[in-house]
């Protein structure tokens, strides 16, 4: 029988679960200790800082969380600073312009994947602390409290990247290999199962969603190796390189997958016996250990394919063998980028970075529920004079902005809301009853540090990572350590009162206003898809694939995680994100090879081709069947005929592509006709995000 996950966490913890319960209990003892020493105002936000920052302890996101941490407390301070001293009298316009900053970090921080996040929501705490703790301060009082809060939070940050860079280390190196491992072995199994025609649609969607999810994570934390010496640049690019070439390969294996699948009649049997094989290969090749022997055998894949090619195939039948060595190339360059992220010194590899989607009405929707939820607190605060409502103000702003940008923030804050509710009585108890009797800073450390090192182990294991970190830090906000401490009951049921109004004013905005709903993300997310196609023939090669490869990775994964809360009858937006995104890969090989033709009229066809693949796509999503693509194809192959001096057998690949594109895209409209909530005679007016 399984054990439950917070019973296994303490029962069984791994390794690496107690060192890092140890190194964040003991950074967090070390800011406190100093913040005692320096008789800094509130020592405890030293104590979160350092909780927050040792959250993903490698040593390089350390240091650039800790970067973006005290460059946004900067931000903040300084906003702050100005708001008091343009309204230095007047509460109630201090608070509304302090409302709109609040919105405007919310929104800035809703558009980025990274630790710019966490500058942001440093930047709107910051403000708030200093315009309502200052309220009715003199200036040079107003000046006093931002250095306070400058002094506390950098003390935590540099204590935290102390203790991360010394003790049991954890660099970002270690961790963009493994990721890449995953990456790789999920995409070799998802074209396994694409190889050999599955039906087995939920495994191919699980492997392809191990590999996106992975490849994000990857793309976004790789930032962070630039502080982690000279080698940090070349695992950065070699991340770019893995991300670009794992989308094609994604991208060929789908439409490999639908000609095996949907027209196996008419392909010559050969291919599909060559497919399989291949598809037997690439499971080979990820179960070997190490990259040179799974490079051995994509080369054997690669010989294999390139002998088995015939003159006077047809022109499908060209396109799938092609297209299986295009994948083969592809997963080899995957391997080489997944050797350079291990030793950059192996091997030098360029690439820029990607853009990533931005949804402007999502962000503004998170800026408009934070505004909603301070705006209420600070009502509150206005109504009641109560000078604990501050602690509430605080929690508003905090986690009504930190949830925003996670995938369901009405879950996370239930189980914050959990983690709080049992942080009350150990409070009570370690933080006030057994403190209370303690003498000297040991013995504080000791019955203080009780408590959060228990948080803090349970917080390695993403099933209670949610609880036990709120745990964490609300016995540090019900507690306050300092060294005027007022162990007082009153005081403290005024804190629990203020932590739990704050934190129900957060659920009841989340479940008030929880953002985009399914229908509109899914018009939004087509809409955006359609967008950047079409812009693909607008912009240079290179920026055009840098944004767009850097789009549809994260489009595709959201796509999956909107699939997977419908029936298995209603799943169709991850065969839509696919679609897309081996279009928009067809479209960019087409421009590579013919954006340079010398006679304009192959030119002109060239971009006719272009335009009617583009809008067969938006006409496919929205449930019609594509027109004009195979019309566009002939003129294209008729101007090339006539005008330009290219070989038969590129001319039987080109005429094998466009098939490929007009059946996928076909197929597109059939699945997106029959599902609910298509309109299919309805034309797409909803304007697109970038």
């Amino acid at each position: 029988m399984r054990m439950p996950p917070l019973v296994q966490t303490y029962l069984m913890p791994e390794v690496s679960a107690v060192k890092f319960a140890i190194k964040t209990t003991l950074a967090m003892m070390i800011a406190l200790y100093l913040a005692l020493w320096f008789n800094l105002d509130r020592p405890y936000w030293a104590l979160i800082s350092a909780a927050f920052l040792q959250i993903r302890p490698m040593s390089g996101m350390v240091i650039e969380k800790g970067i973006c941490q005290i460059s946004g407390t900067l931000i903040g301070a300084t906003a702050g600073i100005i708001i008091m001293a343009l309204f230095a009298q007047a509460r109630v316009p201090a608070l509304i312009t302090l409302t709109l900053w609040i919105m405007l970090c919310t929104y800035v921080g809703s558009l980025w994947r990274n630790n710019y996040t966490y500058g942001c929501l440093m930047a709107a705490v910051t403000a708030m602390l200093i315009v309502v703790i200052s309220n009715g301060s003199t200036p040079g009082g107003i000046f006093d409290i931002a250095v306070a809060r400058l002094s506390e939070l950098g003390l935590g940050a540099i204590c935290a990247t102390l203790v991360s860079s010394l003790l049991w280390p954890s660099r970002v190196g270690k961790h963009l290999s493994d990721q890449a491992d995953t990456v790789i072995n999920e995409a070799f199994e998802n074209a396994a199962l694409r190889l050999e025609a599955s039906d087995d649609i939920p495994a191919m969607q699980k492997a392809l969603r191990g590999s996106l999810g992975p490849l994000t994570v990857l793309e976004t934390d790789s930032q962070a190796a630039r502080f982690e010496g000279p080698e940090g640049p070349g695992r950065i690019r070699a991340t770019h390189v893995l991300t670009r070439r794992t989308l094609r390969f994604l991208a060929n294996l789908q439409a490999l997958h639908q000609m095996l699948h949907d027209h196996a009649d008419k392909l010559d049997p050969r291919s599909i016996e060559i497919a399989r094989r291949v598809a037997q290969g690439f499971r080979e090749a990820e179960h070997v250990k190490g990259v040179p022997k799974a490079r051995q055998e994509l080369q054997d894949l690669r010989h294999l394919v390139h002998e088995s090619d015939e003159e006077g195939m047809a022109p499908l039948d060209r396109r799938a063998r092609l297209g299986l060595r295009e994948s083969i190339g592809h997963a080899m360059v995957m391997l080489d980028a997944r050797e350079a992220i291990a030793s950059p010194g192996t091997h030098k590899l360029r690439s820029a970075s990607l853009a990533w989607h931005r949804d402007h009405l999502a962000a503004g929707i998170n800026a408009i529920r934070s505004g909603l939820v301070f705006g209420t607190l600070a009502t509150f605060w206005i109504l009641t004079a109560w000078n604990s409502a501050m602690v509430a103000m605080l929690l508003g702003t905090l986690f009504s902005s930190f949830f925003a940008s996670r995938d369901n923030p009405v879950a996370i804050t239930m189980m914050f809301y959990k983690g709080m509710l049992a942080a009350i009585p150990s409070a009570f108890l370690f933080g006030h009853v057994l403190l209370s009797q303690a003498h000297g800073f040991p013995m504080l450390a000791m019955l203080f540090g009780t408590p959060l090192f228990l948080g803090l182990l349970g917080a390695t294991n993403p099933a209670t990572m949610g609880y036990c970190l709120a745990f964490t830090i609300f016995n540090i906000l019900l507690t306050m350590p300092g060294n005027n401490m007022d162990f007082s009951f009153d005081s403290f049921a005024n804190r629990a009162v203020a932590v739990i109004i704050g934190l129900t004013c957060v659920a009841m905005g989340f479940r008030l206003l929880p953002g985009l709903g399914t229908r509109l993300r899914r018009r939004r997310l087509i809409n955006a898809i359609s967008r950047d196609i079409r812009h693909l023939r607008r912009r240079s090669i290179r920026d055009a694939e840098t944004r767009f490869s850097g789009h549809m990775a994260d489009r595709i994964l959201q796509l999956a995680q909107h699939d997977d809360m419908l029936p298995e009858d209603q799943r169709h937006l991850f065969i839509l994100g696919l679609t897309g995104l081996d279009l928009g890969t067809a479209t960019l090989r087409l421009r590579d090879r013919l954006d340079d033709a010398p006679h304009p009229l192959i030119r002109r066809a060239h971009r006719q081709l272009l335009r009617a693949l583009a809008s067969g796509f938006e006409e496919s999503a929205n449930g019609r069947q594509p027109q004009g693509i195979r019309e566009a194809g002939q003129r294209l192959d008729e101007a090339i005929a006539a005008h330009g001096n290219v070989p038969a057998d590129r001319r039987v690949l080109l005429e094998g592509l466009v098939e490929r594109l007009e059946l996928a895209l076909e197929r597109l409209g059939r699945i997106m006709a029959e599902r609910p909530g298509i309109k299919p005679a309805a034309q797409a007016s909803e304007p697109a995000t970038s």
